[in-house]
């Protein structure tokens, strides 16, 4: 996360993008640069250009989607403005639409931040995250940078506050994680309640489930030949007593039997 004291205006190079998908009636928005305030500079009208990684960007974008839409948001970012990355959290966790959260590539920074605002967070394998202290650009005397420090320590305790409304651990031990500028692994992510499903990854209780079903259909199998069994031993009882009824038949037909009135 990068705070700019001077408000240094960064290029912003590959855009933010929104694709409805009517069919699955969700709309896929990706986050694939650094989030920016600002975008390029245009050197012919000497400004820069509106950045589509910027909260007021998301904003617009998000006001277009059909309420009832599940939104699911693709993060390949190295993070960026702290300013803009809280904003587009709190815009997120304001929108009444499901949430879907998916790490593609990486989610650094303040981008790993933004993903917490999602009802679902996920991580495909080979994908990490970075949490760290923020950091700034600074001038002036002693005291305005210890003023400067201590502001830092105010922002960086209200940041911290999004990662434990939800995760596992003790505010310790995030503090520790991010002081030592610590990347994740979707195991540790999952492990420390950071995010809350790892993807296309074949857990234990997927195998486990794959042998119950096996051994449920074997069961089913051991039945249906329990039960073929039984019929066969039921129709070697009727053969058995079939010649006994033949017998009696012939002791009436030959007159052996007699009767009295």
């Amino acid at each position: 996360m990068i705070l700019s004291e001077r408000g240094e205006k960064r290029k912003n190079i590959t855009n933010w993008r929104i694709e409805p998908v009517q069919a699955e009636n969700k709309t896929l928005l990706y986050i694939y640069d650094d989030v920016t305030e600002y975008g390029e500079f245009d050197w012919n009208a000497w400004e820069y250009k509106d950045s589509e990684t910027s909260a007021k960007y998301f904003a617009e974008k998000l006001s277009d989607i059909p309420e009832g839409q599940t939104i699911e948001l693709h993060i390949n970012s190295n993070g960026g403005s702290v300013k803009e990355g809280v904003a587009i959290y709190n815009l997120l966790k304001q929108c009444s639409n499901k949430k879907v959260g998916i790490v593609d590539g990486v989610a650094h920074s303040v981008a790993f931040l933004i993903l917490q605002a999602c009802d679902e967070r996920k991580m495909c394998l080979g994908t990490t995250a970075l949490v760290h202290d923020m950091w700034m650009y600074c001038s002036g005397n002693a005291a305005q940078l210890r003023k400067y420090a201590d502001d830092l320590d105010d922002m960086m305790e209200a940041n911290r506050q999004v990662f434990l409304e939800r995760a596992n651990i003790s505010e310790e031990e995030l503090i520790e994680l991010m002081q030592n500028e610590t990347y994740l692994t979707p195991d540790k992510a999952l492990e420390y309640g950071l995010i809350d499903e790892i993807m296309n990854k074949k857990t234990e209780t997927a195998g486990n489930e794959e042998v119950l079903e096996k051994l449920s259909s074997m069961q089913r199998q051991l039945n249906s030949q329990e039960s073929f069994r039984q019929q066969i031993a039921k129709m070697k009882e009727r053969q058995q007593k079939k010649p006994e009824k033949n017998k009696i038949l012939e002791l009436f037909k030959g007159g052996t039997i007699q009767g009295k009135i």
